[in-house]
């Protein structure tokens, strides 16, 4: 008579709870966090004002006193919304210089997005490519925008044509970079999982590497949008005539640095979203 050997009963054992991290919280401004925030913007207009009043020169050669009072320019702003309160030809108007921008920026952004993405990727992944763009663009993205502008304004010539390539540099590369180093990144097996599947290269790169890419392209886009609005003022300098940066260079024109101030300070507002 055999002796069956007992059998091992399996164990059940409940796995751990997981625990996903927790998703990053948007800063809410309480009034506690908007009271915390008062001091230092009131501290830099309270300096401002007395370095005006008292003629203070500050280091870099400022000197206080060619600049206007903070008063000054929250007038000047209110004119440029509201009009009736400083003669000139802004006044009232600058909905249109606005919009005009942001057209500007909007159209070299996604121009610059258009061909950077695609291209980033291609580059993040084809080593051909890699070899074969990579010494151009290591050369050509180093160079200032303020060093393209005086050739845009001779091969493009005067106008909104120049103002748009010239964003469009601004925003291409740090795109162009973000996107083929997301791509590169892209974990070996799911390229393999999908050439089992039967995928071709062209679909990989659609169905595969481009959505694994897309936080560092969507970190390349935040940066070449922020960076078109930055520098959108150096596209303007080319001789429109409407538009945020061309009423600044008005203003260095007829010497009112309330009305320079007033459009640098939109411009940051403007962009805080960015």
């Amino acid at each position: 008579m055999t002796a069956l050997a007992p059998t091992a009963s399996a164990e059940v054992r409940e796995a751990p709870p997981r625990h996903e991290p927790a998703a990053p919280r948007r800063r809410r401004w309480s009034p506690r966090a908007l009271l915390l925030a008062l001091p230092v913007p009131i501290a830099v207009l309270v300096l401002w004002s007395l370095g005006v009043q008292f003629s203070w020169n500050l280091p870099f050669g400022i000197r206080m006193a060619q600049l206007p009072t903070p008063s000054q320019v929250g007038i000047r702003l209110a004119d440029l919304f509201f009009g009736g309160l400083v003669p000139g030809p802004y006044s009232g108007d600058i909905w249109r210089h606005i919009w005009a921008s942001l057209v500007r920026a909007g159209s070299g952004f996604a121009l610059a997005a258009a061909l950077a993405v695609p291209f980033g990727i291609l580059l993040g992944r084809s080593r051909s490519v890699t070899q074969l763009f990579e010494p151009l663009i290591n050369i050509v993205r180093p160079i200032p925008v303020t060093a393209w502008a005086p050739l845009a304004l001779i091969v493009i010539g005067i106008g909104d044509r120049s103002a748009i390539f010239l964003v469009f540099l601004a925003a291409f590369f740090p795109m162009l970079i973000s996107t083929s180093a997301a791509a590169a990144q892209v974990p070996p097996r799911l390229l393999e999982a999908a050439a089992m599947l039967g995928m071709k290269p062209w679909k990989r790169m659609i169905l595969v590497v481009a959505p694994a890419s897309v936080p560092g392209i969507f970190s390349g886009l935040r940066v070449g949008l922020g960076l078109a609005w930055a520098l959108l003022v150096v596209g303007e300098m080319t001789g429109v005539n409407i538009g945020l940066g061309a009423m600044i260079m008005e203003g260095r024109v007829v010497s009112q640095i309330d009305l320079i101030m007033s459009g640098m300070i939109i411009i940051g507002i403007l962009g805080v979203p960015l």
